[in-house]
């Protein structure tokens, strides 16, 4: 069987990539097992680079907050600020620490500069303004809708000034409250100026919509892009704040199926304007059903945004999944033998990516046991989904580095 399984893997290549895939994607999604190791971001980055030279790509997506991505997406193509404001501004989730995306950063202003405009590589990020211990105030994104509107249509088709949504919002604090996320009773989210937020909020949204023609002849389709994904942000949010008032059994399953799904608009609204490279976790891009044991509750199951995004774009969107070897510093030592990673980490090669149909028929059935992870940050890879993986980028030893939240 070793024989067999070497026998599907290659290099790490764009190209390479590319000949396992039945069509070429619209998004290619590149998965990772687990947060906070430069050494898969730097793999990222270097599939990236060749996938800009020799395939045509032109946007990178990161799990990231899409509001702030904005401000990273600026600098790249503009320059405006400086490295060190955008990656202390610009980065949800303590990404902006690593060398990495640094270095990610970085070299993509140093491609756009002195491109024309169409040529430049884009920067987005697709995750909500959220974080597990709660969501971001709707503020920023529903009055930034707002404005836009305001600057450019008649104010009788407005459903409301600024000053009625700056009092209806109140302070910030009231929505970031972390006792929230533990104690529904914290939440503003069902409250009497939430139902009215929403409300506006896709009212907002729809006079976005009935006004595109328009919109875009007086500003431009980026400004109007942006706009929209104002919107989005904006009625997701008060959608996860109100299901965070929420007292069911269903609470947290609709939470974090509410975060995949505000994923997967960011990244369908991405694919409009061209290939891109998405990056994020594993779980947040599979196309079966994603779990996870939160505290002290039943394991949790929803739909991921892959899942989502796939049975939109079809064979426009790729999968693969990233699987590791060893993580020593976390305790995650040497693979046991009849595991797909112990099988994989037989091999010779340091990382690799492995034709997930052919090693299907490599390994044969019944299929070999899942990994038993010793650590709660490394989510090994589960043999029931591997005919929902294009691709398997194996590596086979993670150094220590850097590591985000």
């Amino acid at each position: 069987m070793a024989t067999d399984i070497k026998d599907t893997a290659h290099a790490v290549e764009a190209g390479t990539v590319m000949k396992l895939l039945p069509a070429r994607p619209r998004l290619l999604a590149l998965g990772e097992p687990t947060h906070g190791e430069d050494t898969l971001l730097d793999l990222r980055n270097e599939l990236f680079r060749q996938l800009v030279e020799q395939e045509g790509y032109r946007t990178i997506a990161i799990e990231s907050d899409c509001v702030r991505g904005l401000v990273v997406d600026e600098y790249v193509t503009t320059g405006t600020g400086t490295l060190d404001e955008v990656m202390e501004g610009g980065f949800s989730h303590g990404w902006g620490a690593s060398a990495a995306n640094r270095e990610l950063v970085r070299w993509i202003r140093a491609y756009n500069e002195g491109r024309p405009l169409s040529e430049r590589l884009r920067f987005a990020g697709f995750d909500g303004p959220l974080e597990i211990t709660g969501a971001a105030s709707p503020r920023q994104a529903l009055t930034a809708l707002h404005g836009f509107l305001a600057a450019r249509v008649d104010a009788n088709l407005l459903p409301c000034t600024e000053e009625a949504l700056d009092r209806l919002l109140g302070t910030d604090d009231r929505w970031t409250n972390p006792a929230a996320m533990m104690d529904p009773a914290q939440s503003v989210g069902q409250s009497a100026e939430a139902g009215r937020l929403r409300l506006l909020a896709d009212d907002l949204v729809a006079l976005l919509n009935t006004q595109t023609p328009h919109l875009i002849a007086v500003t431009s389709r980026d400004a109007w892009d942006r706009a929209r994904l104002y919107g989005r942000t904006a009625t997701g949010l008060l959608r996860y704040h109100f299901w965070m008032a929420d007292t069911s059994p269903g609470r947290m399953t609709r939470l974090v199926g509410l975060r995949d799904q505000m994923m997967a608009d960011n990244l369908l609204a991405l694919a409009e304007r061209g290939p891109a490279l998405v990056h994020a976790h594993n779980a947040h891009l599979q196309r079966d059903k994603s779990t996870m044991r939160m505290w002290d509750q039943p394991p949790l199951e929803w739909w991921s945004a892959g899942a989502i995004v796939s049975a939109h774009l079809g064979e426009e969107y790729a999968f693969l999944a990233t699987a590791l070897g060893t993580i020593r510093h976390r305790g995650v030592d040497t693979p046991p033998q009849d595991t797909v990673e112990g099988l994989l980490y037989a091999l010779p090669e340091d990382c690799y990516v492995v034709d997930t149909s052919r090693l299907i028929t490599a390994l044969g059935a019944p299929r070999p046991a899942p990994r038993e992870s010793p650590w709660f940050g490394y989510a090994s890879l589960d043999p029931a989904h591997l005919a929902g993986i294009d691709g398997i980028v194996f590596v086979k030893d993670v150094p220590g580095s850097w590591t985000g939240k």
